[in-house]
């Protein structure tokens, strides 16, 4: 039996706006239990962290040497605020 993913890669390098954006949207709707978001973007996605915690989600964003960035989306725990 293969091994389930437990994370989606979204690579929105390279997209224009609003694309990114909704591409990790689809991405958290069709997330299973204990599986992860990883989005990678060109610049720091700051219009999506409020939709992210509307949502009961929590992230973890990391700037690379390259000035991109790696955002790490998982569920919020029952009862977490941030």
């Amino acid at each position: 039996m293969p091994k389930p993913i437990n994370e989606i890669l979204v690579d929105g390098r390279g997209l224009e706006p609003p694309e990114p954006l909704e591409r990790v949207l689809a991405a958290l709707d069709a997330a299973g239990p204990g599986q992860t978001v990883r989005l990678l973007l060109p610049r720091e996605p700051f219009p999506l962290y409020p939709l992210l915690a509307e949502r009961g989600w929590r992230h973890d964003t990391q700037a690379q040497a390259d000035g991109s960035y790696v955002i790490r989306i998982r569920r919020a725990a029952p009862g977490a605020a941030d």
